[in-house]
């Protein structure tokens, strides 16, 4: 299992810089934000992909994930999404979609991270929201498949799915293993589960983890490891107990003006919590 940071904390960096500053600070791997100001698929091709290889090489770092949820090139945090009325929308985000896994690909990283439909639409049946949602999948998967890079979906709160028993019949109607779920602990903390419980009810689907903690009111804030409730080691061992060997990576996204501040704290907690579990 390899310990990543997410470069969505060091949105006041170039990318590179951000991969240079992670390292520092003793993280084994990164998450790469698919997005501007980071690696937006069209603005990488050639030369300015071939020095984030070289950069990423020089250090030693593995691609954790690649994060490909927000779209604030051409959008927002949300949207364009899978889900919207729109299909000249939906088609943007099943391209940058597509875009992603051919970049993970490149960069060795066997899993992208998406998110789980959108928000719904005003005036929406949830029916036709998880319809589109299927149709656009279905569109990105054969790509998926014939790289060998996973379409991680991630539960977040006040979207489509936010929950254990909505991604449950979600994913078992799809028929590829190429789809599957990037569990972000605190997302099912603030949707008033046991992420411990969540993890191991979805396990067969978990292809990479987000870490983060979060309040005691289950507000959805990223904080420093230690700042919130989450019951770390009760996470860690159940992951330990169910053999799971995929990576792990800090997103502390608010933290735009102490990322590294913020990195090291965390990293200062939950390391040694994951030692004692043995997961590294």
């Amino acid at each position: 299992m390899t310990f990543g940071y997410s470069t969505n904390a060091f949105v006041k960096f170039s990318l590179l810089d951000s991969i240079d500053r992670i390292a520092v600070l003793g993280f084994a791997g990164v998450e790469i934000m698919a997005d501007r100001p980071h690696l937006y698929p069209p603005d990488y091709e050639g030369e300015k992909l071939a020095e984030v290889e070289a950069a990423l090489s020089r250090h030693g770092l593995k691609v954790t994930n690649l994060n490909s949820f927000t779209l604030f090139a051409v959008g927002d945090t949300y949207l364009p999404s899978w889900i919207e009325a729109d299909p000249g929308r939906r088609r943007i985000r099943a391209d940058h979609t597509v875009a992603c896994l051919r970049i993970a690909k490149q960069l060795g990283c066997t899993n992208i991270s998406v998110p789980p439909g959108g928000p719904l639409e005003a005036g929406m049946p949830r029916p036709e929201a998880l319809r589109l949602f299927h149709q656009g999948l279905d569109e990105v998967i054969p790509e998926a498949e014939a790289l060998g890079v996973k379409i991680l979906v991630e539960p977040e709160p006040n979207l489509l799915i936010e929950r254990t028993g909505e991604f449950l019949p979600f994913i078992r109607e799809i028929r590829s293993a190429a789809v599957g779920i990037n569990f972000d602990i605190g997302h099912f903390f603030c949707a008033g589960e046991d992420p411990a419980a969540a993890f191991e009810t979805l396990f067969e689907w978990v292809g990479h983890v987000h870490i983060e903690d979060i309040g005691a009111d289950r507000v959805h804030n990223h904080l420093i490891a230690g700042l919130g409730a989450i019951d770390f080691p009760s996470v860690f061992n159940t992951m330990k107990r169910l053999d799971y060997r995929g990576d792990i990576s800090l997103e502390l996204y608010p933290y735009v003006d102490r990322p590294e501040e913020a990195g090291r704290r965390s990293r200062d907690v939950l390391l040694p919590l994951m030692e004692a579990a043995g997961l590294v």
